[in-house]
This record gives C-alpha cells, structure tokens and sequence, in this order.
C-alpha cells in the first residue's frame, strides 16, 4: 500500500504569510485613510469658497444700493442703504443702518427691525451716528446675518478718501482653507452716492443747495 506525502505549511512559512498580509492590510488602510481625509478637505474648502462667493456677493450688491458709508471703526463698517422712510427722503434714519461687523473672527451683517416710529422717523446726523448703536440694541430687534463665520485679518480700505468722503470701498479678509491661509477681497462702489447732501463738516444738510 502507497503511502502519499502530505507536506502543510510550517510555522516559518505561516509567520510569513500573515507579516504579507499585515502590510498590505495596512497599506491599503494607510491609503483608505488619505483618500477619505482629501475628500474631506475638498469639501471643507469647497464650503468655504461657496460662503465666501456668497459673501463678497452680498456685500459688494449692499454698498453698491446704498447712499453713503457713515462711519468706520476697527470692527465695523457702518452704511446707510437706499432711503425707504415715507417721508424721510435724504435724511438717514434707523431702521436704514445696515452695519458690516467683524468681531469673534467672522464677517456678519446687522441692522434694526421693529424701530419704533418716532425714532424710526428722526433724522439722524452722522455724528450721532458712532454712539447710536447701543441705543438701538436696547430700543429695537437686532437682525444678523453670518456671511463668514470663520475668517481673520479683516480690513477696509476706501478710495480716494475716508468715510463719508468716499465711493470705494474695499474689505479684505483671510481664511483658513485646507491648512493654508488664503486671503479674499472684494471691491465695491456706491452707485448713488449721496455726497451732495453733505456739507463742509460732513452732516447731512436737508437740501442739495
């Protein structure tokens, strides 16, 4: 009777096999782990681009329908949009502030609902305007509006002169996009500029005269 040979793996052979296999497991772990990290870096900056596009669009169509850039300081811009008071044709009042801020590293947009009717239909001056603010907040409805809820470095920048004195208006910004600073800016002119209504000391006057 023939006896057939029968040879299995030894324990050296064994010992190979599952070293093999645990590299390439861990290779194509290893490449799993960094196509899925791209995909979510192409998506995280992709977001960004699309609030920053939204961003520069909605504040360059702000400026652009206002009449006049009242006043800057080092965290907000602030813009006195078209005129739409019934009776209060070329006179700034509250309820048509809209202020560009950027503290809390974001950009946001905010103005005042529910403004009650005798402030609503007060001419304002624009020096009264820097220290309006807080009166607003505790009288009126604040509204926002987070346009770039993560950015740094955000500056203004006006030609030919500073607020009211000015048309242009630029705003600058940096975001973070895929461990990279990159920085965004978007330009803007007031088209129907209200500069007629300002006298030699930069208050609104009543007539153009």
């Amino acid at each position: 009777m023939n006896k057939r040979n029968k040879k299995g793996l030894t324990l050296v052979e064994l010992m190979v096999a599952i070293v093999i296999t645990s590299i390439v497991m861990g290779a194509v772990a290893t490449l799993a782990f960094a196509m899925s990290s791209a995909t979510r870096a192409t998506d995280d900056t992709s977001e960004k681009q699309a609030q920053v596009r939204f961003a520069t669009m909605r504040i360059s169509e702000l400026i652009r329908h206002s009449k006049l850039i009242c006043y800057v300081n080092s965290e907000e811009l602030a813009i006195w949009r078209d005129d739409d008071t019934p009776g209060g044709e070329d006179q700034i009042n509250a309820g048509e502030l809209v202020y560009i801020e950027t503290g809390d590293n974001r950009i946001r947009l905010m103005d005042f609902s529910d403004v009650p009717a005798p402030l609503e239909t007060t001419a304002l001056t624009l020096s009264q305007l820097e220290g309006l603010k807080p009166s607003l907040m505790s009288d009126c409805t604040e509204r926002y509006a987070v346009l770039v809820p993560e950015c740094s470095n955000v500056e203004f920048g006006f030609l030919p002169a500073l607020p009211p004195q000015t048309k242009f208006v630029t705003i600058s910004f940096d975001v973070l996009e895929d461990n990279a600073v990159r920085t965004y800016q978007t330009n803007a002119t007031v088209r129907s500029w209200a500069g007629n209504l300002l006298d030699g000391s930069n208050e609104i006057v009543s007539d153009d005269d």
